[in-house]
């Protein structure tokens, strides 16, 4: 099996031998042969062994296994390249997205510091009026007037601002009382004036916002306490003996509590009212909190007098205490007809524009100073 098989070298000294013809004789018209062609790789192959084949092919196999293995790699290595430039492209969102909020943060602080410079403007403006009517002070007059001015000016404000007519009525009052303690004929037309604007504000329906802020707030803090709906349970009926019955005899309680018994075996229930809805602790607490939200949201629209969104989130509260709470109890009872009264109530009123008298002030003083001058 090891004996390696050489092959025959031609020798190139003797010619080949012609084959014999059929009389015996050579054919001496037959050309020479031409030496064969020999194949490299045919030779090694015929040189080698078969363990020396076998190596060869472990050899190539291994190779053929390295170059695969090589190859895998570089598809790997391609891979994490391409996984890195996607985090690389992430961590450059996120910086990109700190700075934003950083950029964000500056503006804000340049908005605080704007508006902590708009509020000493106002207050030196503030400390500024005070000095003018503390120099007007010299003259009654012109101190008086000034007051009143300031006293029209705040009911003015409370007006646009927070619909406030019954402290506009005030400020209005305390500057016709001013101008009452002068005693001045020139006068009578600034009052009449502010008289027919005050007209305008008593015409007006009472909304009582004060109050109804203050329902509000004792309702939002009642949340907490209110019994839920599925908290209910049904009183225990037995055991339950009366004088009556333990005087009666022993056949008389056995028949009662056999009727008893019958009684209970047939039940009649409206199939057709709503279930009881079942709530978890995480789902009481969220639901209490989403009631407050809601008395709250229509506290801020009583405040702006915005009576769509202020009677919409009544009724909304008022849908959620009737079906989640106990509207049998006490306080459940009391936040209902609440919620319910809260609703009637009309907050939208139509102010009536009150600044004639705050002109025809300020064009009387203004006659004032040119005689002065």
């Amino acid at each position: 099996m090891n004996e390696q098989i050489s092959p025959v070298e031609p020798n190139n000294s003797t010619a080949p031998e012609t084959p014999a013809a059929p009389d015996g004789t050579t054919d001496e018209t037959t050309s020479h042969s031409a030496k064969p062609h020999t194949n490299p790789v045919a030779n090694i192959i015929a040189r080698m062994s078969i363990a020396q084949m076998t190596l060869a092919v472990v050899l190539v196999i291994f190779l053929w296994q390295w170059f695969d293995a090589h190859r895998q790699i570089g598809n790997m290595q391609q891979e994490l390249a391409s996984r890195l430039a996607d985090m690389e492209g992430d961590n450059k969102a996120s910086q990109m997205l700190v700075a934003q909020g950083q950029e964000a943060t500056r503006e804000l602080s340049a908005k605080v510091a704007l508006l902590e410079a708009h509020y000493a403007e106002s207050q030196n403006q503030r400390a500024a009026l005070e000095t003018l009517y503390q120099e007007l002070s010299s003259s009654r007059d012109e101190t008086v007037l000034a007051q009143v001015e300031q006293m029209l000016l705040i009911a003015g404000q409370q007006l646009q601002l927070s619909a406030n007519v019954k402290a506009a009525l005030i400020a209005m009052q305390q500057a016709d009382d001013y101008l009452k303690r002068m005693d001045r004929a020139s006068l009578n037309g600034l009052r009449k004036t502010i008289a027919s604007d005050m007209d305008k504000l008593r015409a007006l329906p009472n909304v009582d916002v004060p109050g109804i802020n203050l329902r509000l707030d004792n309702l939002i803090a009642t949340v907490d306490t209110l019994p839920l709906a599925q908290d209910i349970r049904l009183p225990q009926e037995a055991g339950i003996t009366t004088p009556a019955a333990s005087a009666e005899s022993g056949w008389q309680r056995l028949l009662h509590e056999i009727w008893d018994d019958v009684k209970h075996l047939v039940r009649i229930e409206n199939m057709q009212k709503q279930e009881l809805p079942l709530l978890s602790p995480t789902q009481t607490f969220f639901l209490r909190e989403n009631l407050k939200l809601r008395l709250l949201s229509a506290r801020l629209a009583l405040l702006a007098r915005d009576e769509t969104s202020f009677k919409h989130d009544l009724q909304t509260s008022q849908e959620w205490v009737n079906r989640y709470f106990d509207t049998e109890s006490p306080d459940g009872a009391l936040a209902s007809i609440t919620l319910q009264t809260l609703r009637a109530s009309n907050i939208s009123i139509e102010l009536p524009d009150v600044s004639a008298s705050l002109e025809a002030v300020r064009n009387y003083r203004v006659t004032r100073e040119k005689p002065s001058q």
